[in-house]
């Protein structure tokens, strides 16, 4: 058992709250009993759990068997330890140290029942958690995001993400001129979310591989989505209302989509 705060462990895991450290490491913490069991039940690659037993739960008797089952790497720390570990004032008892995966634009099997994701300088951690729990949950597996998006592996967005990290392909850090290549060499329809676009009730998104693409809370897309051959498509407001929420107003695009691609098939 680890007891000691002073301890290289403990050192190296509070570094990794930190952006930098991440980034140079390529890992990053998940904290709480739900979060590691997704993760192990996502297979996501876990470099080492780190658990407090000051009482044994029925989630640890359950978690330390599928941890046992792949081979992967566990120790105890007392509560204080845990503390200093953690990104919270209250940590559950257990927390994981994750491998970050890198994939490249080879990892994306465009088919014509694709939808592309491309999330434009998100800047909330709660919005960027929230929009990839929703995109996973309406079907969508590839997300892209631009340079000046919040880091993936913040703690905020990760809390938010309720595991959906772990399931879908995402590429960070691309400029927009790559990601519309990318669509343009594929046959992807682009559709940018905008206040000034046609009614996405109206709009047909049944058919073919397709891209949509969100911008930052307060300005929107960058100009280089806006001077592409893009699609603008908006959500009707009613009772003056002049805009959503970014992560509410992606939820009700993405499963527009899914609505119109699911009522061509009937």
């Amino acid at each position: 058992m680890i007891e000691s705060l002073q301890n290289e462990q403990v050192k190296y895991v509070v570094s990794l709250q930190r952006h930098k450290a991440r980034e140079e490491a390529q890992l990053f913490v998940v904290e709480g009993w739900r979060f590691v069991e997704e993760a192990v039940r996502r297979n996501a690659p876990i470099k080492k759990v780190f658990v407090c037993l000051e009482r044994e739960t029925l989630e640890w008797q359950v978690l330390h068997k599928r941890l046992c089952e792949r081979s992967i790497p566990f120790e105890e720390v007392d509560m204080r330890v845990l503390r200093k570990m953690s990104a919270t004032e209250e940590p559950q008892g257990i927390l994981a140290v994750v491998r970050q995966t890198t994939y490249t634009w080879a990892d994306l099997q465009i088919d014509q029942n694709s939808v592309l994701l491309i999330l434009d300088g998100i800047q909330d951690p709660g919005n960027l958690g929230t929009i990839l729990r929703t995109a996973l949950a309406s079907g969508v597996r590839y997300v892209c995001l631009t340079p000046g998006t919040v880091d993936l592996y913040n703690p905020k967005v990760l809390r938010s993400t309720m595991g959906a990290i772990f399931s879908l392909v995402l590429l960070p850090g691309h400029q927009p001129e790559d990601i519309l290549g990318f669509c343009r060499d594929q046959g992807v329809s682009v559709f940018l979310g905008d206040i000034q676009g046609s009614s996405v009730y109206h709009t047909k998104l049944s058919e073919g591989p397709l891209a949509l693409v969100v911008g930052n809370e307060g300005n929107g897309t960058s100009p280089s989505f806006r001077s592409a051959d893009v699609q603008c498509v908006t959500i009707p407001m009613s009772q003056d209302v002049e805009s959503l929420n970014v992560a509410i107003a992606t939820g009700i695009l993405l499963y527009e989509i899914v609505r119109q691609r699911i009522s061509c098939k009937t």
